[in-house]
């Protein structure tokens, strides 16, 4: 009996723990870039009270065993990297990534950050930098008298000055992609950071194998899915209320048990 209590808690928790993981999925509906991460979750070890195959004579064993399980616990959080949805913004410096990749930004430590935020500014600097300031590992610096900024499908950045009709070419924007982009390490701000899990970078432009496209003006939008979500939540919901109901029968059962 004190079995099932423990074993509900574990419940308990674990339904927590995807409804906090909801919650932030929902939060960041409208961030660029975000994706969406779903809980999961395996169950514990059982207790072997009778082993399967065990024999019970000479001639016979057991076709079946006796193990009790005892609970749930959650196991990992992992992300979905499918397309968000391009949203057209009025920024020109605006990207948004149509396929694989990710932007590559120089994080104040000197190591490399991956987003697929593609909302950039200019500093005083002219540098192009995300919403936190981190500028993009590429270094392009867009001049003062710069009349108009194009970047192509494929990365090359471009500005018309003033007296000469012939756009100037200022660099070249470089994408990064992973084997397992799910194994990255979220770092908030949009960032995420390289790890073992995801394996090293495979780096090249834009439009090349395994890359996608840039689209100049356009924000990728998150890919959370809000009906999913609020589905989700009930059951989430409804899966907590069962094992507190099963807290519930077992404590109702044991104060049957002290009456006798």
């Amino acid at each position: 009996m004190i079995n099932s209590l423990m074993i509900s808690k574990t419940g308990m928790q674990a339904q927590q723990t995807k409804l906090d993981v909801i919650s932030n999925n929902l939060a960041n509906v409208s961030t660029t870039g975000y994706k969406r991460a779903t809980a999961l979750f395996e169950d514990l070890m059982y207790q072997n009270l009778r082993q399967v195959g065990a024999n019970t004579s000479e001639q016979a064993s057991l076709p079946t065993g006796l193990q009790l399980g005892l609970g749930v616990r959650t196991v990992a959080t992992s992300r979905t990297f499918t397309q968000g949805v391009p949203q057209q913004s009025d920024n020109a410096l605006d990207m948004a990534i149509n396929g694989n990749g990710f932007f590559q930004v120089e994080m104040p430590d000197g190591t490399t950050g991956y987003t697929r935020d593609g909302s950039f500014k200019a500093d005083a600097q002219g540098r192009l930098v995300t919403n936190s300031g981190y500028p993009l590992t590429a270094g392009i610096t867009v001049p003062a008298q710069a009349q108009s900024v194009t970047i192509s499908g494929d990365g090359v950045v471009t500005v018309k000055l003033p007296g000469n009709a012939t756009p100037q070419q200022i660099g070249n924007i470089e994408l990064a992609n992973f084997i397992n982009p799910a194994g990255l390490e979220p770092l908030g701000q949009n960032l995420y950071a390289e790890s073992l899990a995801s394996g090293n970078p495979t780096n090249g432009a834009p439009n090349s194998t395994g890359m996608g496209t840039l689209m100049q003006g356009y924000l990728e939008g998150s890919n959370v899915n809000v009906v999913q979500e609020l589905v989700e939540m009930i059951t989430t919901q409804r899966a907590y209320e069962m094992n507190s109901k099963a807290i519930q029968t077992s404590d109702q059962m044991l104060q049957r048990l002290s009456q006798i």
